[in-house]
């Protein structure tokens, strides 16, 4: 015999035989009690100690976390993450009540988007009545900063809109609705910061160049006579210069001119809306580190709850579980009883005989093997 067939197989050959195809479950290479030790272990300890020992324990929730405490979530459990059945993930057909205990997760969440849902419906509400005019000078502001009047109603419109999901979140326990109002936070912080950046710009550098600019090349003559009429004057430096005319405004008119009382408008208004929205973004910034934080963290549960895609038992895994349990079957009570056990297993569930995998190969040569050894033990 060579060298080469004497030497013991590579770890990469040996690897490579025990890999198992993607539509075998990983769950076939476990023992069963890794998934079950509740059952195996009756005595341990108990949340309610009046509970019978003898019946496993079950569902989800913070007590999933302690020492020795395996559990697997169930439908009815305190903390059930999905939105199916009634609004708050109840069963269908009836209702549950379960107890209403928030984690501080959950709490944090709730107060930052009381935060947003306050601040976002505020600002969204004042650019709605800028825009219909309701207060005495909103024309103006129509007029002179519209820019900024439409970034600040499209930041205070995207901020509710996000409130709302993070409200679907917090009340359905759904990750989901989480992980886009986290994202739609950025996207709000980009919004917010954009009107005050202006305004605060406008109104620092050289303000009073950009109302003559504006008033002489931007305005037309209807965006001038708005102005006219709010702050009761005529023309820009008199009636003679740049004016538009109207009832009150013409050549003999004792109006003064509009540019000490728009520059003095300008200037305060400005200051109040970058001052507004530069004070909120530090509480803007708390609500995006809480949705971060804390919105994976809505329950006690890990993930979702379920098992993960790689686990879950399929036609071929049940095969090849099915050929393990025959084996040693084989061993105990011989290959006639076993072969009789596996054709009513696999016909009471609809299986066809497994592919030949490796493992299924593995399987086969120790069932054989297994069943020699039953032979010459009921020979002997």
């Amino acid at each position: 015999m060579s060298h080469s067939d004497s030497a013991p197989p590579s770890p990469v050959r040996q690897e490579a035989t025990n890999l198992l195809p993607k539509d075998i479950s990983l769950s076939v290479n476990y023992l069963p009690s890794k998934f079950s030790s509740g059952l195996l272990s009756p005595g341990a300890r108990r949340r309610k100690p009046k509970v019978d020992l003898s019946v496993p324990k079950r569902g989800g929730g913070r007590e999933a976390f302690k020492t020795s405490e395996p559990r697997m979530p169930e439908e009815g459990d305190e903390d059930y993450d999905g939105v199916s059945g009634d609004w708050f993930g109840g069963k269908e057909g009836g209702r549950t009540h379960p107890r209403m205990r928030w984690n501080k997760f959950k709490w944090t969440l709730f107060v930052a988007n009381v935060c947003l849902s306050v601040y976002a419906l505020t600002g969204l509400i004042s650019c709605l009545l800028t825009w219909f005019d309701v207060f005495e000078h909103a024309d103006i502001v129509r007029v002179g900063n519209r820019t900024e009047l439409i970034l600040s109603t499209i930041a205070a419109a995207a901020a509710t809109i996000t409130s709302v999901f993070g409200w679907a979140g917090i009340l359905l326990n759904n990750r989901s609705f989480l992980a886009y109002y986290t994202f739609f936070l950025w996207i709000c912080f980009g919004l917010l910061v954009t009107p005050g950046y202006l305004t605060y710009k406008q109104r620092t550098f050289n303000l009073e160049g950009k109302i003559n600019a504006q008033w002489s090349r931007n305005l037309a003559a209807a965006g001038r006579l708005r102005i006219q009429n709010r702050l009761h004057c005529c023309g820009y430096y008199s009636p003679f210069v740049e004016a538009t005319v109207s009832q009150t405004c013409y050549a003999r008119s004792v109006l003064p001119g509009c540019k000490a009382a728009y520059l003095h408008f300008e200037r305060r208004v400005l200051e109040i809306w970058y001052t507004v929205v530069f004070s909120l973004v530090p509480l803007h910034i708390f609500i995006i580190l809480a949705g971060l934080l804390c919105s994976n963290h809505v329950t006690y549960r890990f993930g979702k709850g379920m098992m993960p895609k790689a686990y879950r038992l399929s036609v071929n895994s049940m095969a090849i579980i099915m050929d393990k349990y025959a084996s040693q079957l084989a061993e105990q009570y011989g290959s006639d009883v076993a072969s009789d056990i596996l054709a009513r297993s696999r016909s009471n569930l609809g299986l066809e005989s497994p592919p030949c995998t490796p493992q299924t190969a593995s399987v086969s040569s120790g069932s054989g093997g297994g069943t020699g050894r039953a032979h010459e033990g009921m020979g002997m």
